[in-house]
């Protein structure tokens, strides 16, 4: 299928883009690796916790052998006290996704990070305007001295459209939405104005009965622990990556930072791990939904990689001809 986008610079020249989605342990690795191989393609991640070196075992990389055998982007890119925001990523993947083409070689954007697939595919606009604590501050103090309805007024005076969009009982959206004005004298709601990017998009699914995939999930989060995943945690701690780092937010980090603190079992916190990787599958299909048409669904127990590999060739041939 193809995308309704334009390049960016208004022409018509367009590129394939293979997007490979799906929920945590559906199987897009073992399908991506395939692929690629039979393709000739390289793997973009959309992984929002890949990005992060060391932290291999919870986040279930790609092995030194899958990535020898098909070059992987966006892998082991920061390190895990360091911000890694939606803006980077993008500016991130467009560039990588454009190293793939201009060698020849066909890009598979592949991953379960439902917002790192959007922003690039839809081309969110992202406004690229750090933090600014003081202003916040400020902003935080005039909303608890006048109320949020009174910011939100203020939104409301200098972007209208934002402030129909965001609730005044929302008071940090609203205060970044003013923050984002204050500091470039533009409306937020301009600068997040979706810019498609120039790409044909063909968006392959991987779905699978949620019993299996939950079975899946217990078996995935036994086989991290018996690789080393509280160790993993541990050597991460004592390189002096916090608790509070970014990174360790992470399902399985969490988790595994808790018992190693004693604050529960390890029993517990693999029970955790399992209760919560569920829960974010629940998420991952809010953003990869069923019913989109913009997907091509496929049950990953039906065993469906020829019928993928045909229809990406399929894809690939209209796409160039």
């Amino acid at each position: 299928m193809r995308s309704n986008g334009c390049s960016w610079d208004g022409s018509e020249v367009q590129s394939p883009l293979v997007v490979i989605v799906g929920p945590t342990a559906v199987g897009k690795t073992r399908l991506s690796l395939h692929l690629a191989g039979e393709l000739g393609a390289e793997i973009v991640s959309a992984d929002s916790r890949q990005v992060y070196r060391g932290m291999d075992i919870g986040t279930d990389k790609p092995t030194a052998e899958e990535r020898q055998r098909v070059l992987h982007h966006l892998v082991d890119v920061v390190d895990p006290d360091e911000e890694f925001t939606l803006a980077r990523y993008q500016d991130m993947a467009y560039t990588a996704i454009s190293d793939v083409l201009t060698r020849g070689r066909v890009p598979l954007l592949v991953g379960g990070t439902g917002l790192y697939i959007k922003a690039v595919v839809e081309g969110w606009g992202i406004p690229r305007v750090r933090p600014n604590e003081a202003l916040r501050a400020e902003l935080y103090q005039e909303a608890e001295a006048k109320g949020g309805a009174a910011l939100h007024a203020r939104l409301r005076q200098v972007d209208p459209v934002a402030a129909e969009k965001i609730d005044p009982r929302n008071v940090r959206r609203v205060i970044r939405a003013l923050e984002v004005y204050l500091e470039t004298g533009r409306p937020i709601s301009e600068l997040q104005r979706r810019r498609p990017p120039p790409y044909w998009v063909l968006q392959i699914g991987l779905t699978m009965e949620r019993a299996a995939l939950y079975q899946r999930i217990d078996q995935r989060v036994d086989g991290m622990i018996e690789r080393g995943l509280v160790g993993e945690v541990r050597g991460l701690v004592e390189q002096g990556y916090g608790y509070e780092s970014p990174a360790m937010s992470g399902l399985g980090y969490r988790q595994v930072g808790c018992y190693l603190r004693g604050q529960i079992s390890l029993e517990e916190a693999i029970r955790l791990i399992k209760r919560d990787t569920r829960r974010f599958v629940r998420q991952q299909y809010n953003w990869f939904r069923l019913d989109d048409e913009g997907i091509r669904w496929f049950r990953a127990l039906d065993d469906p990689y020829e019928g993928i590999k045909g229809i990406t060739l399929q894809f690939l041939d209209d796409s160039t001809g």
